[in-house]
């Protein structure tokens, strides 16, 4: 075929690139693409395959600019390698026939990037997994202080940035390699800026660890001591910013959600989800009248229905009469603001069932119905569990007052705080019922509305009861003379 006619098909192919392709190097070097590893709808596209013969991991930039996108991934890599820092050999790079660019690197067998060994290990929950992640992230310190010392940053820099293989860790990435100062190391107001990044990746739990980690930083060759204070600073502003860029996604086509927009309707799915969810997206209510009622009538209707033998949760958000209609016409559905607020608390790290995919019925501009999805919480809720004679037992005592001080040092409130809407499942609290869920700017308004929260999740066991007099005193938040 073609090279341009091979190339054009790549670039038009989306997320489905028909694989394997034998592409030519214009110096000659044959490539085989034989299976996508990541991609970038039209413009990268990762993949495993052989170089001459030789496995080999291929990056294809595709898009308009290749050659220049290709050329800052090769100079970040040589970068890397000049610094003396761990990376896979750069085997080739250059233009490819047909109007692409080609940075070919080593194949580093049975390789796992730290990202998924930290995420496997880091929402387990159990101590010994706990500390796992914790010496996960210690174990990219020595590299990145090499990459500091030498005046490089990734700027787009995560766990996922590194790979495990062999016993070894290897710095990738290298697209995302800056050469801040040329001269020397880099400053340390740029070294707390890249590490804000790191850290901003995980969840606030492990910011009372930071002062940890920058010791093992400080203790790697090239590393150098760092003001904690400032580094936590800088994690706040820098995950902020992070989740102001994250929640804008779920409401737009991109690499982890399926977005569709029409004149009748709009919906948003977990690409991961978007071939299981495709007969509900087609047709909601047959779901909604099929499955197993838990809620029916009013404003929401909520069951439990199987889709592709799983069972999930599904709320349809209803329309009462007109002037429900027109008062709900304008304003993003409880169900949108349910799917956002899933969303939130995942980013995180608080429990709640995982959102899978939000729909909402339109009028061009006009909303009507709309439908949630979400995991079904198999755990029992805490208005059943708990006993108000008694305190919780130790292991649900400590998850229980963990998620309100969460809740609480993130200025989020839940809106309807009870027993009902509290799961326990798997060691944890699962917070369920996110239609009124607002994280809160002021701090007056914040403080008002906490009270209403702790005076909610008592409610539903008796006001003199030993439970209740438990969580009075236990909960966050409590004003003098309350």
């Amino acid at each position: 075929m073609n090279p341009a006619q091979v190339i054009a098909d790549l670039r038009a192919a989306g997320r489905t690139p028909q694989l394997p392709v034998r592409l030519e190097m214009q110096a000659g070097d044959v490539l085989v693409l034989e299976r996508p590893l990541r991609l970038v709808p039209g413009k990268r596209l990762v993949a495993a395959g052989c170089w001459n013969g030789r496995p080999a991991l291929v990056k294809l930039f595709l898009a308009e600019a290749h050659q220049r996108h290709g050329e800052r991934e090769r100079a970040g890599l040589v970068a890397l390698h000049a610094a003396g820092v761990r990376t896979p050999a750069l085997l080739a790079a250059g233009p490819v026939r047909g109007g692409a660019y080609a940075v070919v690197c080593e194949w580093l067998a049975a390789a796992e990037d730290l990202g998924s060994l930290w995420n496997a290990a880091a929402h387990s929950g159990a101590a010994a997994d706990i500390a796992r992640a914790a010496s996960l992230l210690t174990e990219a310190l020595p590299l990145l202080a090499g990459m500091h010392a030498a005046g490089l940053a990734q700027a787009d820099l995560h766990l996922g940035n590194f790979l495990l293989a062999g016993g070894a860790l290897y710095a990738i990435d290298g697209d995302a390699v800056q050469v801040k100062e040329a001269a020397g190391p880099l400053s340390d107001a740029a070294v707390i800026a890249n590490l804000a990044i790191l850290f901003a990746g995980l969840t606030p739990a492990w910011d009372a660890r930071i002062g940890e980690f920058l010791a093992a930083y400080q203790a790697a060759p090239g590393g150098r001591p760092l003001d904690v204070a400032r580094v936590q600073a800088a994690v706040l502003t820098t995950r902020a910013r992070r989740l102001h860029k994250f929640l804008e996604k779920t409401g737009r086509d991109c690499t982890q959600f399926a977005v569709a927009r029409s004149w009748q309707r709009v919906w948003a799915v977990e690409r991961t989800q978007l071939a299981r969810l495709r007969p509900f997206l087609a047709a909601p209510d047959r779901f909604v009248e099929g499955g197993h009622c838990f809620k029916t009538g009013g404003t929401c209707t909520v069951v439990a229905a199987e889709i592709d033998a799983t069972p999930l949760l599904i709320k349809r958000y209803n329309i009462k009469h007109w002037r429900h209609a027109l008062s709900r016409a304008w304003r993003p559905s409880r169900a949108w603001h349910s799917w956002r607020a899933a969303h939130l608390l995942t980013f995180y790290g608080i429990a709640t069932p995982s959102p899978l995919a939000v729909l909402e019925e339109r009028c061009g501009p006009l909303r009507g119905r709309a439908f949630l999805v979400t995991e079904l919480c198999p755990g029992k809720n805490l208005l059943d569990t708990l006993q108000p004679e008694q305190i919780p037992e130790p292991p649900l005592a400590t998850a229980l007052l963990t998620l309100f001080e969460q809740l609480h040092a993130l200025r989020i409130t839940h809106g309807d705080c009870k027993g009902t809407n509290l799961f326990w499942h798997a060691g944890k609290v699962f917070l369920i019922d996110l239609d009124a869920l607002q994280q809160h700017r002021s701090d007056w308004r914040f403080q008002r509305l906490w009270q209403r929260a702790r005076a909610g999740c008592v409610r539903g066991w008796p006001a003199d009861s030993v439970l209740v007099r438990w969580l009075d005193a236990h909960l966050p938040g409590k004003t003098a003379g309350g």
